[in-house]
């Protein structure tokens, strides 16, 4: 890579998974633990933060599914071929991968305070630990943090340092955005259903989910893998966002259909207003006697205006929409990636794989 000494090239074959993966933020964790900030703990204050530090990011950074993370490598592996890589290409691409987890940490931490949301992969939300309540408003800034520290210490030598600033900043303004939007489409409380489109549904769902969860990881490899062109840039782009609007359609019908103990957390949608893909449909083929009970039950916390509102879904056949949609949703992507001749299809296609037909 321009701006860096070779690095050694790597003795035995790489296996990427969970396991491998979770060595690199092992690694990661402890050099941010031993920042001067936070080390030497020479006394108990400090020994405290550290601590309180350390249970922060094990709390909420590696449980989920990793997907996001673990996809740098492989859009790195499938654009420069695995067997070519180095240790030093593997470590950066797991380094990049874990700094998408910590700004995941960040916007699940802060919005489950916003939802006001009960559980989040099988276990209480932070702020919902007894000791923790509102310091979540400050340790989701650490979190935040912890991306840049990373990249400062790993990637300030590459000749695209500033460029990977400028993506995760980038993102986390859309991201933010897409929050901005979806708080203020749908606030709790307040119910409009004149607002519940479908244009107004992808917009805050490309915002919101698809530029951290797709394009992000996509980028990323791409970065390492020394690309420049910026069609192949804008290509990437547009086809994560339409995955990253499929795979938010698909957790919009898991927050009603899957089961909590799978999924991993209690889905509040309905209760919370949300201008989710379901209401959506609903309200473009709903009666207006149908409406009347969206418009009397949805964004309501009473378990009967719940069931009132899922009742409606099952006259209307949502479920059934929602499988109509996944199908044809898959196909277009497949027939899209297979078309595009600027990236290996690998690319896309092992990110595809992991959301297709997911039960969480």
């Amino acid at each position: 890579m321009s701006g860096e000494p070779t690095a050694k090239k790597m003795k035995v074959s790489y296996v990427h998974d969970r396991e491998n993966f979770t060595k690199v933020y092992e690694t990661l964790r402890d050099e941010l633990l031993n920042d001067e900030c936070l080390s030497p703990a020479d006394s108990p204050q400090a020994k405290a933060a550290q601590e309180w530090f350390k249970e922060v990011n094990d709390y909420n950074v590696p449980g989920g599914k990793l997907n996001r993370g673990m996809a740098v490598y492989d859009v790195l592996a499938s654009v420069k071929g695995a067997d070519g890589l180095s240790e030093e290409e593997v470590f950066k691409a797991n380094a990049l991968g874990w700094c998408i987890e910590w700004l995941q940490a960040f916007f699940l931490v802060a919005d489950d305070i916003m939802d006001g949301s009960i559980t989040r992969r099988g276990q209480p939300c932070w702020y919902k630990q007894p000791k923790v309540g509102m310091i979540a408003c400050n340790d989701y800034i650490l979190l935040e943090c912890c991306i840049y520290s990373i990249l400062k210490r790993h990637f300030r030598g590459h000749a695209a340092y500033a460029q990977l600033m400028d993506l995760f900043h980038e993102t986390t303004f859309q991201t933010s955005h897409g929050q901005l939007l979806d708080l203020t489409t749908a606030p709790i409380g307040s119910v409009d259903l004149s607002k519940y489109t479908e244009d107004n549904y992808l917009r805050i769902v490309t915002y919101k989910t698809a530029y951290y969860s797709f394009y992000l990881p996509v980028a990323c490899g791409m970065v390492l893998a020394g690309i420049t062109d910026p069609a192949a840039f804008d290509l990437a782009k547009n086809i994560c966002v339409e995955m990253g609007q499929y795979f938010q359609i698909q957790d919009d019908y898991l927050d009603c259909y899957g089961d909590p103990e799978v999924i991993g957390k209690i889905g509040t949608d309905i209760e919370d207003n949300k201008c989710s893909w379901l209401v959506c449909t609903a309200l473009k083929i709903a009666s207006e006697e149908q409406k009347e009970v969206i418009k009397a039950n949805y964004g309501r916390k009473e378990a009967e205006a719940v069931a009132a509102i899922k009742a409606l879904y099952v006259e209307l056949g949502i479920e059934q929409r929602f499988k109509d949609y996944e199908a044809s949703s898959y196909a277009k992507l497949e027939g899209t990636i297979s078309e595009q001749t600027l990236l290996p299809k690998a690319v896309f296609t092992s990110l595809l794989a992991k959301i297709y037909k997911r039960k969480k």
